[in-house]
């Protein structure tokens, strides 16, 4: 069975519990019996991962209400990252619109994600990356996502600066300030910029995040971020003159 299977096969509900849980499962209906057969047979890394692309189909639909406006770019950007089985493809928009229409805070569902990750910020950072990705994919953030993601962010332990270097990272890789991208200050002795380096290199590697739980949908996401986690390095050591 795909990811999305397990997802809209409410294995992800079972998997969690919780509000994620409740809102997964309640569009499983008649396979919930199904769906709990699933979840004795799947590791435990299974289920980590349906309830991962759980929330992210879920947060980023709190996120498309947060500016009131899903646009089309938004859309195809979720595609591009989930590569949606066509014929899944109903069911996980049946889950995208019931979380856009649910009454409740999207807090409490950010709030479940990091305790099921806690220990884990990289998956974590996974995660806000795809929804950057997403808020981004219209050509501008709005200040209402950006508030969102700030908050999300927070939820997940991240503080203003590990924020501020999560940002930076979304502005491409020669489009962001190549210091904000690594976390460090631009008088950092050449030791720190390369622990830096170093220490991002190796918690975003993408099989690293694929062996503690994200999805292989998202191999392209974190690709793409040891392109921009590279350059940022290579453009500091250029105008410093190390290697």
């Amino acid at each position: 069975m795909s990811i999305w299977g397990k997802v809209i096969g409410g294995v992800a509900g079972f998997a969690i519990g919780g509000p994620l849980g409740a809102l997964a499962g309640a569009l499983a209906g008649h396979a919930v019996d199904s769906a709990k057969r699933i979840r004795r047979l799947m590791p435990d890394i299974e289920q980590k991962r349906a309830a991962f692309t759980a929330a992210v189909v879920v947060l980023a639909a709190k996120m498309a209400k947060a500016d009131g406006t899903v646009t089309r770019a938004e859309i195809d950007a979720f595609k591009t990252i989930f590569r949606i089985p066509g014929q899944d493809m109903g069911e996980v928009g049946r889950l995208f619109d019931e979380a856009r229409k649910d009454a409740t805070g999207y807090e409490p569902y950010a709030e479940q994600i990091a305790e099921l990750f806690r220990g884990h910020p990289a998956v974590l950072e996974g995660l806000l990356a795809a929804l950057f990705h997403i808020a981004k994919a219209d050509g501008v953030i709005h200040p209402a996502e950006r508030e969102y993601l700030n908050r999300v962010a927070e939820i997940f332990g991240f503080g203003p600066d590990r924020f501020a270097r999560i940002d930076a990272g979304h502005a491409g890789p020669d489009g962001g300030d190549p210091y904000e991208i690594l976390g460090v200050a631009k008088d950092a002795p050449e030791a720190e910029i390369k622990a830096a380096w170093r220490k991002l290199t190796r918690e975003n590697h993408p099989d690293r995040l694929v062996a503690e739980g994200l999805p292989q949908e998202f191999v392209d996401l974190a690709n793409e971020k040891m392109a921009t986690i590279n350059v940022a390095y290579d453009r500091i050591a250029k105008s410093r003159g190390f290697k």
